[in-house]
């Protein structure tokens, strides 16, 4: 085989053990593409070619070799009990093996394409212009997590484009590094609609989020941020679970899927209310990610919003 369908492959088989540990059982894949991956494998190099047996009549779904390794078709058994699934921090990303930058820019390739393709929820698939999939560094350590695309980054189908995402980049400036340096992505891919306005945005519902965030999910898995920052009160919602205020919760250390989470306030809040105070807050939270990171930190960038 070709060292691109070896990378390929690899790609593939670890993109599915990662949905496996997530407890998914099954993947959609077309019934065309079912019987064209059926086939015998021919060998390249060789005068050999497995010939092709005639398809009997399927009593079940045809599966993919591919997919009868990962999901082997299990034998009639009683349903697990809870005590035996893997703890939730065993489900993140660094239970995964190692990847090469190759095949993750196939795997990448390949989750962008089908959440660009994603119709999942008609209403919203229906209202947006683009889907708004995220942006920056494949092999970033830090990674910004918002809530939904508005106006601005559904016209341009990137993420953080308006006024708050300006902000957003100046904090990151702030920081010393650059927007391409980090990875940007919002828990819904598609603009929320807003039937009967023309302008203004809604938050997601809890429906629209848990129909998307698989999507983030394999983003996270992929990239394998040493440190996420969530960004206002509806992301962390979407996240964590967690009811409690953005005001409580910013500032104090949370862990997703096995990686540090800082809860801050979003930009769109710091463009509302330009007090020193609250700017100093969500600087705060950043110099404690940076800190984790393990990144220089001046005594400028220490005093930043700090009164005389």
């Amino acid at each position: 085989m070709s060292g691109a369908y070896d990378e390929l492959l690899d790609a593939t088989i670890q993109h599915l053990e990662g949905l496996k540990a997530r407890g998914v059982r099954h993947v959609a894949v077309s019934p065309e593409t079912l019987r064209a991956l059926a086939q015998p494998a021919m060998l390249s190099g060789s005068n050999f070619k497995a010939p092709i047996q005639p398809a009997a009549a399927p009593t079940a779904p045809l599966r993919t070799p591919v997919e009868r390794k990962i999901f082997p078709v299990p034998a009639p058994a009683l349903a697990p009990t809870p005590a035996a699934r893997p703890p939730a921090a065993n489900l993140g990303p660094q239970s995964l093996p190692p990847m090469a930058p190759e095949a993750k820019a196939v795997a990448f390739a390949a989750l962008r394409a089908r959440a660009l393709a994603c119709l999942k929820c008609a209403h919203l698939a229906a209202s947006r212009k683009t889907v708004v999939f995220g942006v920056g560094d494949p092999e970033a350590q830090l990674m910004f997590v918002g809530e939904a695309p508005g106006a601005d980054e559904d016209a341009q189908g990137e993420p953080f484009v308006g006024r708050a995402g300006e902000l957003l980049t100046k904090i990151i400036q702030a920081t010393g590094l650059q927007r391409g340096d980090v990875y940007i992505a919002n828990i819904l891919k598609c603009r929320p609609d807003t039937p009967g306005q023309t302008s203004g945005n809604r938050p997601p519902t809890p429906g629209e989020m848990a129909t998307c965030i698989p999507y983030l999910h394999e983003q996270i898995d992929l990239i394998r941020p040493k440190v996420l920052v969530a960004l206002g009160a509806t992301a962390v919602k979407g996240l964590l679970g967690n009811t409690l205020g953005i005001s409580k919760l910013r500032g104090t250390w949370q862990t997703y899927r096995g990686i540090p989470l800082m809860p801050t306030y979003h930009p769109a809040y710091l463009v509302r209310n330009q007090a020193v105070s609250e700017k100093r807050k969500v600087w705060e939270d950043m110099l404690a990610v940076m800190e984790t990171l393990a990144m220089p930190i001046s005594a400028k960038q220490r005093n930043f919003f700090l009164k005389s």
